[in-house]
């Protein structure tokens, strides 16, 4: 009932415009775990904390001495009577810190979304170009668990052949460190996927993009809400009332009520300023020269710049696979020595452009998830 009448009274103030908080904005970002987790519990309860003190009635009460009954003559002097004992208690509220109060938590929830994209952002900025790598890493490892045991047959199985004059040293050699090339790949491979798994991961399936406009959506709510804050303040619509008693004086109800609407002038000129204030923010936002929103526009070119380049070397890396198991084909139909040594060698290399096709696939079907494009 209280609220009901409060929304009326505050929709002809205009105070009720813009109210109701964003829950539900657009490109919302999922939460960030731990990164997130802290700060948004401190701006919760910080905005809980003040809610309080505006959702919530007044209790009042005051003692005094007042002059009262009728004046003892005409002179200026003289009081109107003679000091009596007065006492007064009751409860007021504020229906304006009704808007006032949720404005203060819907703030919060939109600090605690613009910090989510902020992690998020400076987490892909910390990456940079390795952004994305994490599926690519994953890919190449697969390939060559696939291919590493085979290959270290073959160079097992050249070892018995040289024993038996089958095989010489230089071709044990050639293999050796073709062998030597994809376990060294493989190290690398590792140690990278597991200094990845050090970093904060980016939410999946969204886009850069998406990520940023995020961040500038909440970054914008919190300073609409701020702003209504900041008008709130000129509005007063309180309502007072209780027991009030002056002692040795004839009251028939010693009972008071007042209702009091209150306005500051100054609010006419706070729209042009909050206005200013609101684009200004939005301009610090995105220009910031240490800011995550312009390294993260930066980084966006970056990565566009990377997917043209990797593009272009997977053409090349699968035209090779795609010779190398044409040839392949060839020459296992012959039986000879030499031959059998060419198609080891085919083998290694094949391993290693495949597992650089499965990287660069991998990592090209990401990137272009983050670029928010789609494969040709």
């Amino acid at each position: 009932m209280r609220t009901s009448l409060a929304r009326g009274a505050l929709l002809g103030l205009g105070l009720w415009a813009g109210m109701a908080p964003a829950e539900e904005e657009a490109g919302t970002v999922r939460a960030r775990g731990d990164l997130a987790k802290g700060y948004c519990e401190r701006v919760r309860g910080t905005a809980k904390a003040e809610a309080v003190l505006e959702l919530a009635p007044e209790v009042f009460g005051s003692v005094g001495a007042v002059n009262a009954g009728d004046a003892m003559s005409g002179s200026d002097d003289t009081p109107l009577g003679s000091p009596k004992l007065r006492v007064t208690a009751g409860l007021g509220y504020d229906f304006v810190g009704l808007y006032r109060g949720r404005t203060l938590r819907s703030r919060a929830e939109a600090e605690c979304r613009r910090y989510q994209a902020l992690a998020a952002l400076q987490s892909a900025v910390e990456q940079g170009p390795r952004l994305g790598e994490a599926a690519a890493l994953d890919a190449r490892a697969r390939a060559l668990a696939t291919s590493l045991p085979r290959a270290e047959e073959l160079v097992a199985q050249l070892r018995d052949d040289l024993r038996d004059g089958g095989a010489t040293l230089e071709e044990l050699n050639a293999v050796q460190v073709r062998l030597d090339h994809l376990r060294s790949l493989a190290r690398d491979t590792a140690q990278a996927r597991e200094r990845l798994a050090l970093e904060p991961a980016l939410p999946e399936g969204q886009t850069l993009s998406a990520l940023l406009s995020a961040f500038e959506a909440a970054d914008d709510q919190v300073e609409v809400l701020s702003g209504g804050l900041r008008t709130s303040g000129a509005w007063r619509l309180s309502v007072r009332g209780g027991y009030d008693e002056v002692f040795d004086v004839d009251q028939s109800t010693p009972l008071f009520g007042q209702l009091t609407l209150g306005y500051n002038l100054g609010q006419l000129w706070q729209g042009r300023a909050n206005a200013q204030a609101r684009e200004g923010r939005r301009l610090e936002s995105r220009d910031a020269v240490d800011g995550a929103p312009r390294r993260v526009r930066q980084l966006l070119g970056e990565l566009r710049i990377t997917e043209q380049s990797e593009q272009q070397r997977l053409g090349e890396v699968s035209a090779l696979v795609s010779d190398l198991q044409g040839q392949l084909r060839e020459v296992e139909q012959l039986q000879t020595r030499q031959v059998r040594r060419f198609r080891d060698y085919l083998l290694l290399e094949l391993a290693r452009l495949q597992a650089e096709q499965a990287y660069l696939g991998a990592h090209l079907e990401t990137l272009r998830t983050l670029l928010g494009g789609t494969g040709p």
